[in-house]
Protein backbone atom coordinates (compact mmCIF):
# COMPACT_ATOMS: atom_id res chain seq x y z
CA UNK A 1 0.00 0.00 0.00
CA UNK A 2 1.32 3.26 -1.01
CA UNK A 3 1.33 6.09 2.19
CA UNK A 4 -0.95 8.56 0.32
CA UNK A 5 -3.86 5.36 0.25
CA UNK A 6 -2.98 5.02 3.70
CA UNK A 7 -3.70 8.46 5.10
CA UNK A 8 -6.32 9.06 2.84
CA UNK A 9 -6.01 11.35 -0.24
CA UNK A 10 -5.06 15.20 -0.33
CA UNK A 11 -8.72 15.94 -0.85
CA UNK A 12 -9.30 14.28 2.15
CA UNK A 13 -6.95 16.24 3.73
CA UNK A 14 -7.48 19.20 2.45
CA UNK A 15 -11.30 18.88 3.56
CA UNK A 16 -10.02 17.91 6.98
CA UNK A 17 -8.20 20.92 7.87
CA UNK A 18 -10.83 22.96 6.18
CA UNK A 19 -13.27 21.59 8.96
CA UNK A 20 -10.46 22.08 11.62
CA UNK A 21 -9.96 25.59 10.49
CA UNK A 22 -13.60 26.43 10.56
CA UNK A 23 -14.10 24.40 13.68
CA UNK A 24 -11.19 27.02 15.61
CA UNK A 25 -12.90 30.10 13.81
CA UNK A 26 -16.04 29.24 15.38
CA UNK A 27 -15.04 28.37 18.57
CA UNK A 28 -12.81 31.45 18.77
CA UNK A 29 -16.39 33.48 17.56
CA UNK A 30 -18.05 31.94 20.33
CA UNK A 31 -16.10 32.24 23.11
CA UNK A 32 -16.07 35.68 22.16
CA UNK A 33 -19.87 35.87 21.68
CA UNK A 34 -20.24 34.29 25.04
CA UNK A 35 -18.04 36.78 26.99
CA UNK A 36 -19.46 39.69 25.30
CA UNK A 37 -23.07 38.79 25.72
CA UNK A 38 -22.29 38.49 29.59
CA UNK A 39 -20.38 41.54 30.38
CA UNK A 40 -23.02 43.39 28.47
CA UNK A 41 -26.04 41.77 30.39
CA UNK A 42 -23.81 42.08 33.77
CA UNK A 43 -23.61 45.67 32.46
CA UNK A 44 -27.02 45.95 32.08
CA UNK A 45 -28.07 44.73 35.29
CA UNK A 46 -25.68 47.01 37.19
CA UNK A 47 -27.35 50.13 35.23
CA UNK A 48 -30.78 49.40 35.74
CA UNK A 49 -33.59 47.01 37.18
CA UNK A 50 -36.46 47.00 34.49
CA UNK A 51 -39.16 44.47 33.31
CA UNK A 52 -38.00 43.71 30.53
CA UNK A 53 -34.15 43.33 31.49
CA UNK A 54 -35.20 40.97 34.05
CA UNK A 55 -37.38 39.12 31.16
CA UNK A 56 -34.94 39.14 28.79
CA UNK A 57 -32.17 37.99 31.73
CA UNK A 58 -34.18 35.05 32.28
CA UNK A 59 -34.83 34.13 28.70
CA UNK A 60 -31.09 34.43 27.95
CA UNK A 61 -30.50 32.15 31.20
CA UNK A 62 -33.00 29.48 30.00
CA UNK A 63 -31.49 29.47 26.23
CA UNK A 64 -27.82 29.10 27.34
CA UNK A 65 -29.02 26.12 30.04
CA UNK A 66 -30.50 24.01 27.08
CA UNK A 67 -28.21 24.90 24.33
CA UNK A 68 -25.01 24.38 26.56
CA UNK A 69 -26.83 20.88 27.65
CA UNK A 70 -27.65 19.98 24.18
CA UNK A 71 -23.59 20.65 22.74
CA UNK A 72 -22.31 18.99 26.10
CA UNK A 73 -24.09 15.63 25.48
CA UNK A 74 -23.77 15.98 21.92
CA UNK A 75 -19.92 16.16 22.40
CA UNK A 76 -20.34 12.93 24.79
CA UNK A 77 -22.08 11.64 21.82
CA UNK A 78 -24.86 10.87 24.29
CA UNK A 79 -27.69 13.12 23.23
CA UNK A 80 -31.11 12.15 25.59
CA UNK A 81 -34.24 12.55 23.60
CA UNK A 82 -35.74 15.32 25.78
CA UNK A 83 -32.06 17.67 25.74
CA UNK A 84 -32.30 17.27 21.52
CA UNK A 85 -36.18 17.78 21.95
CA UNK A 86 -35.78 21.18 23.83
CA UNK A 87 -32.53 22.49 21.96
CA UNK A 88 -35.60 22.13 18.54
CA UNK A 89 -38.97 23.26 20.56
CA UNK A 90 -37.91 25.97 23.39
CA UNK A 91 -36.73 28.37 20.79
CA UNK A 92 -39.86 28.57 18.99
CA UNK A 93 -41.23 30.49 22.59
CA UNK A 94 -37.37 31.81 23.56
CA UNK A 95 -35.86 33.53 20.79
CA UNK A 96 -39.14 35.64 20.23
CA UNK A 97 -38.84 36.26 23.69
CA UNK A 98 -35.34 37.17 23.86
CA UNK A 99 -36.00 39.34 20.31
CA UNK A 100 -38.35 41.52 22.02
CA UNK A 101 -36.23 41.77 25.67
CA UNK A 102 -33.65 42.93 23.32
CA UNK A 103 -35.38 45.45 21.45
CA UNK A 104 -36.99 46.64 24.78
CA UNK A 105 -33.75 47.11 26.23
CA UNK A 106 -32.13 49.12 23.69
CA UNK A 107 -35.48 51.18 23.57
CA UNK A 108 -35.39 52.03 27.12
CA UNK A 109 -31.77 52.55 26.85
CA UNK A 110 -32.06 55.48 23.98
CA UNK A 111 -33.00 58.18 25.89
CA UNK A 112 -30.23 58.19 27.71
CA UNK A 113 -27.60 57.32 25.31
CA UNK A 114 -29.15 60.44 23.42
CA UNK A 115 -28.62 62.78 26.36
CA UNK A 116 -24.98 61.58 27.34
CA UNK A 117 -23.82 61.13 23.96
CA UNK A 118 -22.53 57.69 24.68
CA UNK A 119 -20.17 55.95 22.50
CA UNK A 120 -20.28 58.72 19.90
CA UNK A 121 -17.80 60.77 17.96
CA UNK A 122 -18.84 64.22 16.75
CA UNK A 123 -17.16 65.81 14.26
CA UNK A 124 -14.94 68.18 14.21
CA UNK A 125 -12.06 65.65 15.59
CA UNK A 126 -8.64 64.43 14.45
CA UNK A 127 -9.93 61.29 12.78
CA UNK A 128 -12.50 63.69 10.62
CA UNK A 129 -15.43 61.20 11.30
CA UNK A 130 -18.27 61.19 12.97
CA UNK A 131 -20.64 58.58 14.65
CA UNK A 132 -23.43 58.63 16.67
CA UNK A 133 -24.15 55.75 18.75
CA UNK A 134 -27.75 56.96 19.38
CA UNK A 135 -29.09 56.06 15.62
CA UNK A 136 -26.88 52.90 15.47
CA UNK A 137 -28.73 51.06 17.71
CA UNK A 138 -31.58 52.29 15.91
CA UNK A 139 -30.76 51.02 13.33
CA UNK A 140 -29.71 47.82 14.75
CA UNK A 141 -33.61 47.34 15.90
CA UNK A 142 -34.48 48.01 12.57
CA UNK A 143 -32.49 45.38 11.26
CA UNK A 144 -34.14 42.71 13.08
CA UNK A 145 -37.01 43.39 10.94
CA UNK A 146 -35.34 41.43 7.70
CA UNK A 147 -33.08 39.05 9.71
CA UNK A 148 -35.34 37.90 12.79
CA UNK A 149 -37.66 36.07 9.95
CA UNK A 150 -34.93 34.76 8.29
CA UNK A 151 -33.13 33.26 11.37
CA UNK A 152 -36.09 31.85 12.79
CA UNK A 153 -37.15 30.32 9.66
CA UNK A 154 -34.17 28.54 9.40
CA UNK A 155 -34.37 27.11 12.67
CA UNK A 156 -37.63 25.93 11.95
CA UNK A 157 -36.30 23.59 8.68
CA UNK A 158 -33.02 22.64 11.44
CA UNK A 159 -36.36 21.50 13.69
CA UNK A 160 -37.75 19.41 10.91
CA UNK A 161 -35.10 17.87 9.79
CA UNK A 162 -33.53 17.10 13.19
CA UNK A 163 -36.50 16.49 15.06
CA UNK A 164 -38.73 14.49 11.72
CA UNK A 165 -36.11 13.44 9.43
CA UNK A 166 -36.93 15.54 6.73
CA UNK A 167 -34.69 16.97 4.26
CA UNK A 168 -35.35 20.38 3.45
CA UNK A 169 -33.95 21.64 0.25
CA UNK A 170 -32.96 24.89 0.57
CA UNK A 171 -32.38 27.37 -2.63
CA UNK A 172 -28.65 28.35 -3.68
CA UNK A 173 -28.51 32.31 -4.27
Amino acid sequence: MASGEEDGTVEEKETNNKKRTKGAIATAWLTFYNIAMTAGLDTVLLIQNEESVILFVVVWTITEITRYSFYTFNLLNHLPYFIKWARYNLFIVMYPLGVIGELLTIHAALPYVRRSGMYSLRLPNKYNVSFDYYYFLIIVMLSYIPLFPQLFFHMLRQRRRVLHGEIVVEKDE
